[in-house]
């Protein structure tokens, strides 16, 4: 088996890649995935969403080792394992992050990563519903959607946001990201848009891409230097593939480091540790592991508007059949509808909150529902001080490794929950709130100062899943890719994934993987870049705001 390209890792920039590298119809590729077909109702069905989230069958369910600053839970760690990878078991919520967050990749010395010049790529990949403009794109693989919103306490939620000061944005990808709005998803025609049915599917008839699914890539091969090819299991026949150009790692933050290091390409002491030879000691290989928490703070509602009997057995009943007959009603939707950004100090320069609005009162993997009518909303900061890392904790490449998040280690991370659960509970206090408050769930009203606060937090937050940052892109020595995702001190391989983002955006990462792999494709086809755009953002100061390149 000889290609010219390998990518391990059928997930949300593994598909990209396969449709793009493939594209020319004369370069061969080679997609290896660990995980199976995606076919099921529960990855097709947006309202289904918990069921593959909280299920074994298309996810890698990590669990994280004990937090030390979480009072010593495991936190849950989900990873798609499927074609689509995480997107095909998100919640589905198109969020690019804030034009400020690629600016600051460009300070670090990352030559067109600023905003300007990943706008043209987020847009390369985009169908936007609603239409083109500067902002936006039509005719790209990806349907981009938005819903209609008509559960009153939508509407409440975006009037009592105002009310509560924090503005309105009409497109949180747009020109404004902060404020209470309308949320984007990945949706098309009332069924989920995963990379796989977005990029994957209209290029599988292609001869020169070969996909191989339940295939678990176990090391790579080297030829002095050089990355030759990867070795790796089909049930029990192991087998072995030679790349002429180059190897890429799509696996994703946990899987992507783990494949480095049994590789040996790692720290060089804790390689020794783990009994694996020391090919490049890349120090900072698995560190860097950044993440979103987030609480719900949770209300009854006192007038039966919620989705709650929905939930009830004759309730999912009725939403399955009129989703398979018509591809319609609630579950054609991931009811994250609604959401909003917030600052919670002058000086921030972009938001630094992010809050998603569920008309029902339930933990995200459809766990421990409120047996009555309520409402929540997710709410967390965006840019984290805590830093984790995945370690090896076995030479099997079949083991899990090891990961720690360290959340909350950083007093300033404990500080913005604080901030954040203070603001909701004030949206929540507005008058648009009046016909629905009842009383609070969680925190509880009797969860009122700093300490009371800060172990519920420990108690009960949760991941929002956005784990990145495991194999750091820079331009300094330590950092384990460069700004085209090429491996330092190896040639032939590349990461290519949510693992090389320096540090996490401001808002849900599968758009922003999506838009990593359409520009580092470029890069590897040998392309130009997409010309720059240059557009205007927000400013809470009035100031204009200066893009870079």
């Amino acid at each position: 088996m000889e290609f010219d390209y390998i990518i391990v890792g059928a997930g949300s920039a593994g598909c990209v890649l396969a449709n793009r590298l493939s594209k020319d119809g004369k370069s061969t590729v080679l997609l290896l995935e660990a995980g199976g077909k995606d076919r099921s109702i529960f990855l097709s069905m947006p309202a289904a969403l918990a069921y593959p989230l909280a299920g074994t069958r298309f996810n890698w369910a990590y669990w994280s080792e004990p937090e030390p600053y979480l009072d010593g839970r495991r936190m849950y760690c989900p990873r798609g394992r499927v074609l689509g990878g995480s997107s095909a078991i998100n919640g589905m919520a198109y969020v690019r992050g804030h034009a400020c967050d690629y600016d600051r990749w460009a300070s670090y010395g990352l030559k067109g990563w600023g905003y300007a010049g990943v706008l043209p790529y987020f847009k390369r990949s985009e169908d936007r519903e609603l239409g083109a403009d500067a902002y936006h794109a039509e005719g790209g693989p990806l349907a981009v959607h938005r819903e209609a919103m008509g559960n009153p306490l939508h509407q409440a939620w975006l009037a009592a946001g105002r009310q509560a000061g924090l503005g309105h944005s009409d497109d949180q990808n747009g020109f404004r990201q902060e404020g209470v709005g309308p949320m984007d998803m990945t949706i098309r025609g009332g069924a989920r848009e995963s990379t796989a049915r977005a990029f994957l599917r209209p290029a599988l008839a292609r001869q020169n891409l070969q996909v191989v699914t339940n295939a678990r890539a176990t090391g790579l091969r080297f030829e002095g230097r050089r990355v030759t090819g990867v070795d790796f299991v089909v049930g029990r026949d192991s087998r072995r593939a030679a790349a002429r150009r180059e190897v890429i790692l799509s696996g994703g933050t946990v899987n992507s480091p783990q494949l480095l290091m049994l590789s040996g390409i790692g720290p060089a002491d804790h390689l020794r540790e783990a009994g694996v030879e020391v090919r490049v000691n890349a120090r900072e290989v698995g560190r860097n592991l950044q993440d979103h928490l987030e609480v719900y703070v949770q209300h009854e509602c006192t007038q039966p508007v919620s989705i709650y009997p929905l939930t009830r057995p004759f309730g999912r009943l009725r939403v399955g059949v009129e989703w398979l007959l018509r591809r319609s009603g609630p579950g054609a939707s991931c009811q994250f509808e609604t959401g909003g950004f917030a600052r919670i100090s002058d000086r921030s320069a972009h938001p630094d909150l992010q809050f998603h609005f569920l008309p029902i009162a339930v933990d995200y993997d459809g766990k421990n529902p409120v047996s009555s009518h309520g409402f929540q909303a997710h709410v967390g900061p965006m840019r984290p001080r805590s830093r984790g890392h995945v370690r090896l904790k076995s030479r099997d490449p079949l083991a899990a490794p090891g990961i720690l998040f360290n959340y909350l280690e950083a007093e300033e991370d404990r500080a913005e929950f604080r901030a954040g659960i203070r603001l909701t509970r004030t949206i929540f206090g507005q008058p648009a709130f009046d016909p629905y408050r009842g009383r609070e769930l969680q925190p509880g009203a009797h969860v009122t100062d700093d300490d009371e606060i800060d172990a519920f937090v420990r108690r009960r937050v949760e991941s929002a899943y956005h784990p990145v940052g495991t194999c750091r892109m820079g331009m300094d020595a330590n950092a384990v890719v460069d700004d085209a995702g090429r491996v330092r001190g190896v040639d032939g391989l590349r990461v290519v994934d949510a693992s090389i983002m320096p540090d996490i955006v401001s808002g849900n990462t599968n758009a922003p993987t999506i838009m990593i792999a359409e520009k580092i494709a470029d890069s590897i086809r040998g392309r130009s870049a997409l010309p720059p755009e240059s557009v205007p953002v927000y400013s809470h100061t009035g100031e204009p705001e200066r893009r870079v390149n």
